[in-house]
């Protein structure tokens, strides 16, 4: 039982439920989906096998695999009357505003009928992102009505060749799809939480999701790696990083991409993904932004003690890719759909509705008054 005024705090360290999905920060780090170490699965599975996992518990047979790719191959292609309404959405709308929207007007053209079409709803999401995504990306900032449809195997692959119309290189392809397996799911982060409250309503799956990538728009959930690409961008040097940084500081300027709500020493997900903008850095031939990046991972540990979240060197690591920094956090959407649809099944396999009590702060007890005898008051 919660108690006491816990709202200051924004629940951390209360425990919401119990889930067999994910571990986050146990004895101050680390990070497993379904018993496996996440550092594990990116050095050796696809997302694709990530996300059966989730959904199904275990990790997939090679046949099993196949024809999961199979499956979400086949659905990957979406409705013309959601092209039109992508089309309708202006250049200048936020990328998360279109990702939510797109969602909705799937739900609205292919609604879950009833809790057994669930995974076909998830499955669905999942093949589909990528090309809302890039549909109105495309069409908006280049005036290009894309093909939605890749003969591209993974869903990694497929994102790149919808973005830049040619089959990327294998590793790039392998670091979309390490970046696709590290943002796939994280406990009951706030936009996973908002999808199992609408799920504990029994809500349908496309509210579900909307909802989750409503609150993910927040900057304080997502967003972190498009604003640390926005200030590495400028730093022309190590040491101009470091100088610019220690500035910030003394302004009480927030500095995203360091520090975690629940992770206290490190987070696993960033020695991944920072080893990968490395490699990327080295085949750019420039390894400028890299070494800005560590610069400023080095000074914020020596001065605050501060260490990257995952959100940091994926900045780097998505502009090595050629990936516009507009689209960096719709891309959390396209992995993190398969924590929160797994949440929502969770949640509707043991269902009681979410509703917590609140601590109240406001007046005593009063009556009504005459509206004559009233005081105005200043708003």
């Amino acid at each position: 039982m919660m108690t006491g005024n816990i709202g200051g705090a924004g629940l951390r360290g209360q425990s919401a439920g119990e889930t067999k999905l994910c571990t986050v920060g146990q004895s101050g780090s680390g990070l497993t989906y379904c018993g496996y170490d996440v550092a594990d699965l990116a050095e050796n599975s696809t997302f694709e096998e990530v996300a059966y996992l989730l959904f199904n518990g275990e990790l997939p047979t090679q046949s099993q695999l196949d024809s999961y790719k199979v499956e979400l191959f086949a659905l990957r292609d979406i409705p013309g009357s959601l092209k039109s309404v992508l089309k309708l959405i202006p250049a200048d709308a936020h990328p998360m505003d279109v990702m939510r929207t797109g969602c909705s007007f799937l739900g609205n053209l292919e609604p879950e009928q009833d809790f057994s079409h669930q995974r076909h709803a998830a499955n669905r999401l999942l093949a589909t992102f990528p090309a809302i995504m890039c549909y109105w990306y495309r069409y908006s900032h280049q005036g290009v009505e894309i093909d939605c449809q890749t003969d591209e195997p993974s869903l990694g692959g497929h994102f790149l060749k919808l973005l830049n119309g040619k089959t990327a290189s294998e590793q790039h392809q392998r670091v979309m799809d390490v970046s696709l397996i590290l943002y796939a799911e994280h406990e009951f982060n706030a936009s996973t939480f908002v999808a199992r409250v609408c799920a504990s309503t029994l809500s349908d799956m496309f509210s579900c999701i909307t909802g989750a990538i409503g609150t993910l728009r927040g900057p304080l959930h997502g967003g972190a790696n498009e604003a640390t690409m926005d200030m590495i961008s400028k730093f022309t040097s190590p040491e101009d990083a470091k100088t610019k940084m220690a500035r910030m500081l003394e302004r009480k300027e927030k500095i995203m991409g360091f520090g975690h709500a629940v992770y206290r020493t490190s987070d696993p997900r960033n020695v991944v993904i920072k080893a990968w903008s490395k490699k990327l850095a080295e085949e750019n031939g420039d390894t400028s932004l890299y070494d800005i990046s560590v610069a400023c991972e080095e000074f914020m540990w020596a001065s605050k003690k501060l260490f990257c979240n995952a959100d940091f060197f994926h900045a780097s690591t998505y502009n090595y890719l050629g990936i516009p920094t507009k689209l960096f956090t719709p891309i959390f959407v396209c992995s993190r759909l398969t924590g929160w649809a797994t949440h929502v099944m969770e949640q509707r396999d043991n269902n009681r509705i979410i509703r917590p009590s609140a601590d109240y702060t406001g007046k005593n007890p009063r009556i009504v008054t005459e509206i004559s005898e009233r005081v105005e008051m200043q708003l």
